[in-house]
């Protein structure tokens, strides 16, 4: 059984709208501007407290903290993403081009911080691969490594003292920029890496880790190349010494590798038979040093060990600043990467778990984080991938996990960090080319963004291939600017439709997909599905133009019959007059439908401006043209279903002058009823819809 329902109303223009049903802005804008002003000034213990909650988030969820329930997923799931920690910390500072320890450094006071000032409870921040990847970038073009340096001189702590200085001013650097951001509420930008470009960018960073790490696996003592076609040059380069590969760290390199893949691939399969994942990093990491010390591997086969790991604190130690000029450019895309995959992170979980999470306090907690890290020898930080995953399926709630987590670098970091001085490189990078499993799943993706937008495949496929072929940097950059092209493209080629009415009621829709709606006679309804700007005024001209059938030469002829038409109704008014009758009936809006036009022309365009979110000084004097040569054919104009923004602008432009504001309608049904009553002259201004 269908239901129907019958309107009976007022044809309302958007001026007897306001009127009926508008508020009186005059004053209100300014008493709300006021107001705010008033509010953020004001100073009290409340306002502080709130103030304070908002800024350490810390002071608000731990009061309601649920001992009982929470504490022991926060337990294991801290306990074992601080397991984790250890060996990817290590490995991660291979990347950035440092020694291992500040990659335990790194591991240990952006998770304090986070703990905090992070709204994600279910994030794990420390080391990423693609964060340190580029900050190695930037680490290599500045201090290049020497081909041949003795670990043990001067010269080498001197080298490694420069290293972790640039490193740490990049990470100074960062912090300072997302507290900048902060402060002038910036945290939507992160809107602007899509998530096809955030995981194209991220697959194909995964290559680029998994390149350089192939010579740290084969034992080859190779400079590392920077710069555009990177890749392609280490490939080469590795290829071109194969025959100076070290067989006992190529052979520890395969053990390692199959141990660590077939274990991961359990952890996978069974992680909810498993209360938490094998640690298979942690004890491959102590097997190998324990089997590299017993066997005496780095002096036997001249395998490359880890080598001292200083117990304890690291003193506090200025960055160096002077080095800002150089990595302001690489800082930035540093900078959004490390953001952005945070950001994407913390919502994932967030909706998950039916949470939220705020993009600019994230900005506070991740600026801070880096900001303060980097005087402790730090490089940048940010969240990460596979520790967030293991953190949620660990059972973790809240960030108190991040503590635990802190707990167990920190014995590593005071206690049991010298213990690794003859764990062998190749582990590391093992370790390094191990964790991106997920990053390079993220191929599978590819069948459904075929499937759902293809726009979207293209940028995915295109950030993917800049990232791989040029650099990570400049790759990163093509994909943001291909990405919004792309929107720029839609917008301008937005389609213009004509809308027809469905019969016995209020509804209208393009008639190309709804061949049983009609048009209504002498009425043309045009719909255009987005903004008018200077980058799609000409198309919208030329789609209008089209369907209306406004040439120049049909404007010029329709203008001369106008003119004419004009002038002799102008000679039959006086000679009536002259008889002493006056002609009073004379009215723009009914003379346009007493014309010797046919029925079958078009007689008024109607306008629907509901899909028109924006529109421009450029779009607004489009409208200003396309009415006058409407006028001079003798087509009047009918707008309906304008926001307010477009309203106000298109008003500003000066439009009205050329349009009578009674034209202006609520819906596109009220404007069709106007204009019919126009032609019939009904007794009533009133429409029936029946549904």
């Amino acid at each position: 059984m269908s239901a129907s329902v019958a309107v009976y109303r007022n044809i309302y223009t958007e001026d007897r709208f306001k009127q009926a049903y508008g508020s009186d802005d005059s004053t209100s804008g300014s008493l709300r501007l006021r107001e705010k002003l008033a509010g953020s000034c004001r100073c009290s213990r409340r306002v502080c407290l709130h103030l304070l909650s908002e800024r350490v988030p810390i002071f608000n969820w731990l009061p309601r903290y649920r001992l009982k329930k929470w504490i022991l997923g926060d337990t294991i799931g801290g306990l074992t993403v601080g397991i984790l920690h250890i060996p990817q910390g290590m490995a991660f500072a291979l990347l950035t081009s440092v020694a291992p320890i500040f990659g335990l450094y790194t591991s240990f006071f952006p998770v304090v911080l986070y703990m905090f000032f992070g709204t994600g409870r279910h994030v794990s921040t420390g080391t990423f691969a693609v964060v340190s990847l580029m900050t190695g970038s930037v680490v290599e073009q500045l201090v290049p490594t020497p081909l041949e340096m003795n670990s043990s001189s001067p010269e080498a702590a001197d080298f490694e003292a420069q290293r972790i200085g640039v490193a740490s001013a990049v990470a100074l650097l960062s912090g300072i920029i997302m507290l900048c951001m902060f402060g002038l509420q910036l945290g939507f930008l992160s809107t602007y890496l899509s998530e096809p470009i955030v995981k194209a960018f991220t697959s194909a960073a995964a290559f680029h880790v998994t390149v350089s790490q192939i010579q740290s696996m084969l034992g080859l003592r190779l400079p590392r190349h920077t710069g555009t076609f990177s890749l392609f040059k280490t490939l080469a380069s590795v290829m071109e010494n194969l025959p100076h590969t070290n067989m006992a760290e190529l052979l520890i390199s395969m053990v390692c590798l199959a141990v660590l893949v077939i274990v991961k691939e359990i952890n996978m399969r069974y992680r909810k038979r498993l209360r938490t994942p094998i640690p298979v990093e942690i004890l491959t990491v102590m097997i190998a040093t324990g089997v590299a010390y017993a066997f005496s591997l780095d002096s036997s086969y001249n395998i490359e060990i880890v080598g001292h790991i200083p117990a304890g604190f690291p003193k506090p130690r200025m960055p160096a600043v002077h080095t800002f000029p150089d990595i302001a450019g690489d800082t930035v895309a540093i900078t959004f990467v490390g953001y952005a995959v945070s950001v994407s992170l913390a919502m994932i979980y967030a909706d998950k778990h039916g949470y939220s999470i705020h993009p600019n306090q994230e900005l506070l907690a991740h600026g801070i984080s880096n900001t303060v890290s980097s005087f402790f020898t730090c490089f940048p930080s940010s969240a990460t991938l596979a520790t967030t995953n293991i953190l949620e399926s660990a059972g973790g709630y809240t960030q108190l996990s991040g503590l635990f987590t802190s707990l167990v670098v920190l014995i590593v970091l005071l206690l049991i960090g010298p213990l690794f001085y003859f764990l062998p490189k190749a582990v590391l990078a093992c370790i390094n080319v191990t964790s991106l499993r997920q990053m390079f799943l993220q191929f599978q993706d590819l069948p459904e963004l075929w499937r759902i937008s293809k726009i979207d495949l293209m940028v995915w496929v295109v950030t993917w291939l800049s990232v791989v072929v040029l650099n990570v940097d400049l790759g990163l950059a093509i994909g943001v600017v291909f990405s919004m092209m792309t929107v720029i493209c839609r917008t301008q080629r937005a389609g213009c439709s004509v809308l027809g009415r469905a019969s016995n009621t209020e509804i209208y829709r393009p008639l190309e997909n709804h061949n049983k709606c009609y048009e209504v006679p002498g009425v043309k309804i045009l719909t255009y599905n987005g903004p008018i700007y200077y980058g799609n005024r000409s198309f919208f001209r030329e789609e209008m133009s089209k369907l209306l059938g406004l040439t120049p030469e049909k404007i010029r002829s329709r203008e001369k019959a106008r003119k004419a038409l004009e002038k002799r109704e102008r000679d039959t008014t006086v000679s009536t007059v002259e008889r002493g009758i006056a002609n009073t009936l004379f009215s723009s809006e009914n003379e346009f439908f007493k014309s010797e036009t046919s029925e079958s022309d078009v007689q008024a365009v109607l306008i629907d401006c509901s899909s028109v979110t924006f529109v421009d000084v450029a779009g607004a004097r489009l409208f200003v043209q396309m009415c006058t040569e409407c006028q001079k054919v003798g087509v009047h104009v009918y707008l309906a279903n304008c926001n307010e923004s477009v309203l106000k602008i298109l008003t500003s432009s000066g439009l009205m002058t050329y349009m009578n504001p009674q034209h202006i309608f609520v819906t596109v049904h009220d404007a069709v009823m106007f204009i019919q009553q126009q032609k019939e002259k009904p007794p009533e201004n009133t429409t029936t819809v029946w549904v």
